[in-house]
């Protein structure tokens, strides 16, 4: 029995449910009469749905933060950005060791799954440098938010609260805010604007990324060399982050920028460009843009962060692997080259099934909310917008989720579980046992296109 219950509750499927436990937890917690206003009175699936999109740092939400939760209420609402934002496992080995208890094997693959690792080499190592780091750039990022947050809030304390949970929500790409406004109070502000950026991109670029970045400028070997991962998941991230950017710009000079100042224009697009990607925290109102442009946006949270970090989407390797991958085609060579190195096959292998995978369930969340939105109240882009953005774990909205039926908010959920897991995770958890076959059959070629 016990072997067998062992085969049913692979590393993958243990990831998916400690999750999902997570996200059930968390309900209650924001759903209990302590964590709200006095005056206001939270429904369970409202409080579902907000402790779903925390704990899966998207950011979606059917309730405003700031009017409907107290402090408690926000500590908790903060506590599952943290634990979804790190990751279950990262911060679960965290207190494992403060308790100074060893890590078990069983553990430590728990642990590959949920960083999406390829090797138990330095699994501790990394949990180690993954906390300080992030912890460290949260901190900074709270001190440097907070004090410049003396300018607009009047006692210190709302400063750096202000500071604090920006900070986390922006590191994280968690999309949430504790202004009711998101940072629009702060669309010309360049600066808040610049810093909350920077923790985007920390947050998305990817943790083996600012693990080696740290090692990088902390060691003294000069024959340090950026892995091929590092290489890809970084130049692939800024080159759609400028391709956007300059997109955003070319499609709105004539419409939404017109008569905006040259930096006002350079910001709108240079935030929304990098908070598409999956950090869900807004300027402005999305909704106000042209199609073009949200279709744009939809497609960078598609595309979303890099993997083993906090974001969701396809993943910036993907979309390299991808590409990469028909550009040999194209030239005719059956392997794929880069930075002096070749793919994996097992990696292009990967990369086709995340993409497909995607595109059908990203399809399908979209004919079922369409399907259950049957009134015709609520158009098709703003449907499209807010599954990929569910599914990209961006947060980003046309403010249509409060008034989605409930099976539609349901939907949404399910795609920002599986964005925050991962793909490859989620499909390995509800995939079968593999078998042996003792024999094959005779192999036969089939036209293609």
């Amino acid at each position: 029995m016990k072997m067998g219950m062992s085969k049913l509750l692979t590393p993958f499927r243990v990831i998916l449910i400690s999750y999902i436990v997570a996200m059930f937890f968390f309900s209650v917690l924001l759903y209990l009469p302590f964590s709200s206003h006095e005056a206001v009175s939270v429904s369970y699936t409202e409080a579902l749905f907000t402790s779903v999109s925390a704990v899966s740092v998207t950011g979606l939400t059917v309730v405003n933060v700031p009017e409907t939760y107290n402090a408690l209420g926000v500590f908790f609402l903060a506590s599952a950005i943290q634990l979804g934002g790190i990751g279950v496992m990262t911060l679960g080995t965290f207190v494992w060791m403060v308790l100074g208890r060893k890590i078990a094997l069983s553990q430590r693959m728990l642990i590959m799954v949920d960083q999406n690792q390829i090797s138990f080499s330095g699994l501790v190592k990394l949990m180690r440098g993954i906390l300080v780091v992030a912890f460290g750039i949260e901190l900074i990022g709270a001190m440097i938010l907070g004090t410049y947050f003396l300018n607009y809030f009047d006692t210190p304390l709302e400063s750096y609260y202000q500071g604090a949970f920006a900070s986390l929500s922006a590191f994280t790409n968690a999309g949430f805010d504790v202004t009711g406004q998101s940072l629009v109070p702060f669309a010309d502000d360049y600066f808040v604007q610049l810093v909350v950026i920077l923790l985007i991109f920390a947050g998305a670029i990817g943790f083996p990324v600012l693990m080696e970045l740290r090692e990088y400028f902390s060691s003294r070997n000069p024959n340090f060399r950026f892995s091929l991962f590092t290489k890809i998941a970084t130049s692939t991230y800024f080159i759609v982050f400028f391709i956007g950017m300059i997109g955003l710009w070319l499609i709105e000079y004539t419409h939404y920028y017109d008569g905006l100042s040259w930096h006002q224009q350079l910001f709108f697009s240079m935030f929304n460009s990098a908070t598409a990607r999956s950090g869900g925290l807004a300027t402005m109102d999305v909704s106000q843009l042209t199609l073009a442009s949200l279709l744009l946006l939809s497609g960078l949270m598609i595309i979303g962060a890099s993997p083993s970090s906090v974001g969701g989407g396809i993943r910036t390797t993907t979309l390299a692997v991808m590409f990469l991958t028909i550009r040999s085609f194209a030239l005719g060579k059956s392997d794929v080259k880069v930075f002096g190195r070749e793919i994996h096959v097992e990696d292009k292998q990967k990369a086709f099934i995340v993409l497909s995978v995607f595109v059908i369930g990203l399809f399908a969340s979209i004919l079922l909310i369409a399907a259950f939105e049957s009134s015709g109240e609520i158009e098709l882009m703003a449907i499209i917008f807010e599954a990929s953005s569910a599914f990209g774990t961006c947060g980003l909205s046309m403010g249509i989720t409060p008034s989605l039926t409930f099976p539609s908010q349901v939907t949404l959920m399910i795609l920002m579980l599986i964005g925050r897991v991962g793909l490859v995770a989620f499909l390995f958890s509800i995939r079968a046992e593999e078998k042996k076959t003792h024999f094959k059959y005779p192999t036969e070629r089939i036209i293609i296109g």
